[in-house]
């Protein structure tokens, strides 16, 4: 017979876990005149968002509205201040991009406790 503890892993202590943070990021985009002209300008956002930060993004809203775009993004990680900070900067990414507006950003987090 096979003894358990070979092969269970060590309970966490209380004061470890995860933490799944979101964000919900609204987009005005500019002079944009169709569906196609609104996917050239935001699937390089989505692009870099994934490649800069690791982070999981996707066009979840708006999807049929040529001006509009809700961005989300997921991260997961053991500390709740580094999922802060991943989405604090992919705030600012977006923010800065000259081809859109960010109209309002809604953070979340769900942790051990939630």
């Amino acid at each position: 017979m096979i003894d358990p503890s070979t092969y269970l892993l060590p309970r966490r202590r209380h004061d470890q876990g995860m933490y799944v943070g979101a964000l919900e990021l609204d987009v005005l985009l500019g002079d944009v005149h169709s569906l196609k002209e609104k996917r050239s300008l935001v699937r390089p956002v989505l692009a870099e968002l994934r490649r800069k930060f690791e982070v999981s993004v996707a066009e979840a809203g708006h999807l049929d509205l040529r001006r509009r775009a809700l961005v989300g993004v997921a991260v997961v990680a053991a500390d709740a201040a580094h999922v802060t900070e991943v989405l604090d900067r992919c705030e600012r990414l977006v923010a800065a991009r000259p081809e859109l507006e960010l109209l309002s950003a809604r953070h979340r987090m769900l942790g051990p406790e939630d």
